[in-house]
């Protein structure tokens, strides 16, 4: 096995036992506590490591089921671990500006905290990722909106990452919610799949009973070319969803015509240089008299391009909203927008927090979402 295969298992080994060495001792009430959760710290780090090595060992779906449990452990791992820094954080001046006596009762208070906390943090975020997305409803409030456009309805679902814990029951769930909103039309953008069209085919199937009155289009995401952007493309466009790579459609609704543009990823020319993302080339050739450009676009990344191009309407995912706590303090590090409605210039921009979630079962602060947009004429 190569070194580099091993340098992750490590690091996750040594943070485990900082964590041990950090809490464990301070428990209250000896040995009959401490044992169980040594127990349980140990059986965390030997399932997040079999989880990392599964596919490696045996082949899908296999794999993914002995992957499972470990993904679920990196929950409580990554609870334990932040909430035992910052009670690190808080001990060090503690010991400076207390007696001896209150601060050992503050080690074992705390101790028992940490682990509380990540107990019910884990708990709840594991709830929140395994329920069905909750319908988040959004109105969008549009300069000159034309009356014919006014209610015109959007259903977006993005970020599902179909693939070791998400099958296809999870997918019939999300598929069975949108067609109930009854949307003028569906927006996918990105990020559904992980892994390849052989394996994982029959469960995205249900999403060729998405229905709605213009349609539902896609656009890639940067998991879709981790795992085969080609081959799910046309499996894609099998199931009936309107695949756009940077290109657009033209609705006609109620007599005022609108565009729907969809860009291919921000990062798909890593992976194939033909496919850059450019949104001046998706609304190139767009009838002049489109009232209104809605540009479908995986990563908010896009935004200043699609205002630049003359969009009015950017809908993105990909960020999951940081998808547990304390990760969503640190998505707007990377992407200008973490989740919600925004305003670059002229453009708006909505970015989901995702309809399902990627490797680890939580979304703890950050629940996954449907989205039902809704184009209303601005006060």
């Amino acid at each position: 096995m190569p070194l580099r295969r091993l340098l992750f298992p490590a690091l996750l080994g040594a943070l485990n036992l900082y964590i041990g060495l950090r809490v464990l001792p301070d428990l209250p009430g000896g040995a009959p506590v401490r044992l169980p959760a040594a127990v349980v710290l140990g059986l965390c780090f030997g399932l997040m490591t079999l989880s990392l090595l599964s596919r490696l060992l045996w082949p899908r779906p296999l794999a993914d089921r002995i992957a499972f449990p470990g993904l679920f452990m990196a929950g409580l791992f990554s609870s334990l671990l932040v909430l035992t820094l910052l009670r690190d954080l808080v001990l060090v001046p503690l010991v400076l500006s207390v007696s001896t006596a209150t601060f050992h009762r503050a080690e074992s208070a705390s101790a028992l905290l940490v682990v509380g906390l990540s107990i019910l943090a884990t708990a709840a975020g594991f709830a929140s990722a395994r329920r069905r997305a909750r319908v988040v409803e959004i109105e969008v409030p549009v300069r000159n909106l034309p009356a014919e456009l006014h209610g015109f309805s959007i259903a977006q679902i993005t970020d599902v990452h179909v693939g070791a814990t998400i099958r296809r029951s999870y997918v019939e769930r999300i598929v069975d919610a949108v067609n109930a909103l009854e949307p003028d039309m569906i927006a996918l953008t990105g990020d559904f799949v992980d892994g390849p069209v052989r394996e994982l085919s029959a469960h995205t199937a249900p999403l060729q009973r998405l229905y709605a009155r213009y349609g539902a289009f896609f656009v890639t995401g940067n998991h879709e070319y981790y795992s085969g952007a080609g081959p799910w493309t046309a499996e894609f466009r099998r199931l009936g969803l309107r695949v756009l790579l940077n290109e657009h459609a033209v609705i006609h609704h109620n007599g005022a015509a609108l565009v729907v543009a969809g860009v291919t990823d921000f990062s798909a020319h890593h992976f194939d240089p033909a496919q850059r993302s450019d949104p001046d080339a998706a609304l190139a050739g767009a009838p002049a008299n489109a009232v209104l450009k809605i540009l479908l676009a995986h990563q908010p990344r896009s935004a200043p391009a699609a205002a630049k191009a003359g969009f009015d309407l950017q809908l993105s995912g990909h960020t999951h909203g940081g998808q547990f706590w304390p990760w969503n303090l640190f998505v707007r590090f990377q992407q200008p927008f973490t989740a919600g409605l925004h305003r670059l210039n002229a453009l708006w921009v909505y970015v989901s927090r995702g309809t399902g979630y990627w490797g680890i079962p939580n979304r703890f602060g950050a629940p996954s979402e449907i989205t039902r947009l809704r184009l209303v004429a601005a006060g």
